[in-house]
């Protein structure tokens, strides 16, 4: 069974699956890595969500502030041997969830060519592919998505 645990950035779990998600960006961006990991950093995010299965942290998500009504999905990450058990959709219902209860009205986020398990997971939970935003404009292996929330 998963169940999903609120917290802040400075959560340890996160910490540690932050590092699982950097170094399996690091060999998928090649040398974009640099590019992406400046607009990763974990300064301004408070609000994650992480999955636990077995009392193992095993996936892991945060929201982060855009503008006055859009907060910008991060940092979404499950662990291989996870993957294909819907913890990822999970945790972006979780986010979207908080997002609305903050009263924000809709959720946008980037994500790269060289990940097409993340671009599968947003298309199945209704995200649609929006232009290239802020630091991603004109970004050829940038996707950008968003989703309405009601």
């Amino acid at each position: 069974m998963v169940t999903l645990r609120r917290t802040s950035s400075e959560n340890s779990d996160f910490i540690q699956l932050i590092k699982l998600l950097d170094a399996d960006l690091a060999i998928r961006d090649g040398e974009d890595h640099a590019f992406y990991a400046q607009f990763n950093t974990l300064d301004h995010i408070k609000n994650v969500v992480i999955a636990y299965g077995n009392s193992s942290a095993i996936g892991c998500g945060a929201i982060k502030m855009y503008n006055h009504e859009t907060m910008e999905v991060k940092r979404m990450f499950t662990r291989q041997e996870n993957r294909q058990e819907g913890v990822g959709s999970m945790i972006l219902g979780e986010l979207e969830q908080w997002t609305k209860e903050l009263g924000f009205k809709r959720c946008i986020l980037e994500t790269g060519l060289q990940q097409p398990e993340a671009i599968a997971l947003y298309k199945k939970n209704n995200y649609l592919q929006i232009e290239n935003y802020g630091p991603y404009i004109g970004v050829e292996n940038s996707v950008c998505f968003e989703k309405l929330l009601r």
